[in-house]
């Protein structure tokens, strides 16, 4: 898979094509275990699309993720990127064009923030200053100060360090980017800020993601399709979010999903989905909500206002209507949230 950077070499900012991934039939059996740790495992993602491998421990979820790289050998089965088999393929080559990023993130501690995100384009033998611009082009991608560069891990805090170690793993535009755990490490406020600037992020540089999570909100929230794995490394469902939020394929998947699944469809969908309450001259005095807000946020907003009506805001910051109670409640009731 040749890396085709021409564009960026001239100057333009572009982002590599991102790749379709395929597993058929992937298992893994350790030497001495009695039990496969990954059994039949069959998926597609498509290029540019956000995979979240999900279950319970035991379930063999960074060990499919670790056979995508070749970190482990397969026990049989295939996986394609960009439809061509990843056993054709080197390993350390492959490894250098796919983006690794972990929850401990793994920064090089003697090095520079600078040097730390230039680790594979100096490994693919690019030149100091195509390094220079690139390094400086993700620091502001990840919107973080340009003099961060010259700072060390150590000098950094949680939050920052783990973007940087998404931008170390953009660093040569691959095609596909594998996640274990990457937000697991980090406090639950700042957890759910990189989340949103991660999904922000994806919507620019449109990368195929494989994601590694125990937490089944975190799946809902990031993921395109989620595959839920039970223990034995067996595929329990491959589906959208709001697929299996709706239509869990078994009671282990429904239990795994929770009883609260009506209340986690709310946060599939935003207030520019639903058809508000009109403002009737409603003001954002209540403090007001954006229709970009997830249906269970506003929901939120409105029990804690007592179960007033909060006005909507538009882009332009005007009322665009009402959220009620019973406007949500209904939707609760009749399952009408879009799909």
């Amino acid at each position: 898979m040749p890396i085709d950077n021409s564009a960026q070499q001239e100057g333009q900012s572009t982002y590599r094509q991102a790749a379709a991934l395929e597993l058929r039939d992937v298992s893994k059996r350790y030497t001495g275990q009695k039990e496969p740790a990954l059994v039949d495992l069959s998926l597609s993602v498509g290029a540019g699309e956000v995979c979240v491998l999900v279950g319970p421990s035991g379930s063999g979820k960074t060990t499919a993720m670790r056979l995508i790289n070749r970190m482990i050998p397969l026990s049989a089965g295939d996986i394609l990127l960009g439809g061509r088999s990843v056993l054709e393929r080197e390993p350390t080559e492959l490894r250098r064009e796919i983006g690794y990023v972990i929850q401990q993130i793994g920064l090089f501690p003697h090095l520079s923030v600078a040097d730390n995100i230039a680790t594979v384009p100096r490994l693919l033998g690019w030149d100091k200053a195509r390094i220079a611009a690139r390094v400086e082009e993700l620091i502001e991608l990840m919107g973080l100060d340009p003099e961060i560069g010259k700072r060390y891990p150590a000098q950094l805090s949680g939050g920052q360090r783990q973007r940087i170690g998404v931008a170390r793993a953009l660093a040569a535009d691959p095609p596909l980017m594998l996640m274990d755990e990457p937000f697991g490490a980090i406090d639950p406020i700042n957890r759910a800020r990189l989340q949103d600037e991660f999904l922000r992020l994806q919507e620019r540089v449109r990368k195929t993601v494989v994601f590694v999570t125990h937490d089944i909100d975190e799946a809902i929230k990031m993921g395109d399709r989620i595959a839920i794995l039970r223990q034995g490394g067996r595929l329990a469902q491959y589906d959208t979010p709001a697929e299996i939020l709706t239509n869990p394929t078994d009671d282990f998947v429904a239990e795994f999903v929770g009883a609260d699944r009506a209340l986690k469809r709310l946060g599939l969908s935003t207030l520019a989905d639903v058809r508000l309450a009109p403002p009737n001259g409603a003001t954002a005095t209540d403090g007001g909500v954006t229709l970009d807000t997830t249906v269970r946020d506003a929901l939120s907003k409105v029990l804690a206002a007592g179960g007033s009506p909060v006005t909507v805001l538009d882009h332009a910051g005007r009322p665009a209507g009402v959220v009620t109670l019973e406007l949500l409640g209904g939707l609760l009731g009749n399952g009408a949230l879009p799909r």
